[in-house]
């Protein structure tokens, strides 16, 4: 139990590192949230795949990290936006499961990333998340003129 243990976190953290690295985006951009990734599919593979794995499957070791896959709680879009937006469950020795990721990527990348999940592996929830959704979630006020559309691409049909 302790060696599947000991495998699983080092194959997660060798999966984190490569993901970060792989990125465009440096550490002082990602400190400041500004993440370079717009697609969903860029943002997942730089940022939810190293917890989430690639196939969005999840996995357990260090954490546990839920299923993305075939997941029925992505239904009602406020759901993963909240998650999104303001992180999921404390954690005493980690702070927490999800972190929040409100302030470290724009509306647009959120309804992004969102988008693609709710519509690829093997979610078919294809209503639209808007950036304007996300910017609610937050507390902002609409915006006149959205910095970036969101990416049609990442919603399969």
């Amino acid at each position: 139990m302790k060696a599947t243990f000991r495998r699983v976190l080092e194959l997660s953290v060798t999966l984190a590192l490569s993901t970060v690295f792989s990125t465009e985006a440096s550490a002082q951009e990602i400190y400041a949230g500004k993440f370079a990734q717009q697609t969903g599919e860029d943002l997942y593979k730089g940022i939810c795949q190293g917890c989430h794995m690639p196939d969005a499957k999840g996995a357990t070791g260090a954490g546990t990290y839920p299923a993305l896959a075939n997941n029925p709680r992505l239904a009602a879009a406020i759901y993963p936006i909240a998650v999104v937006v303001n992180g999921q469950r404390a954690m005493p020795s980690f702070g927490r499961a999800n972190p929040p990721f409100g302030a470290a990527l724009t509306s647009v990348q959120i309804a992004n990333v969102l988008n693609y999940v709710r519509t690829h592996f093997g979610n078919q929830y294809t209503d639209v998340i808007t950036p304007e959704a996300v910017r609610t979630a937050l507390g902002e006020p609409p915006a006149r003129h959205a910095a970036g559309t969101t990416d049609k691409s990442s919603v399969s049909h």
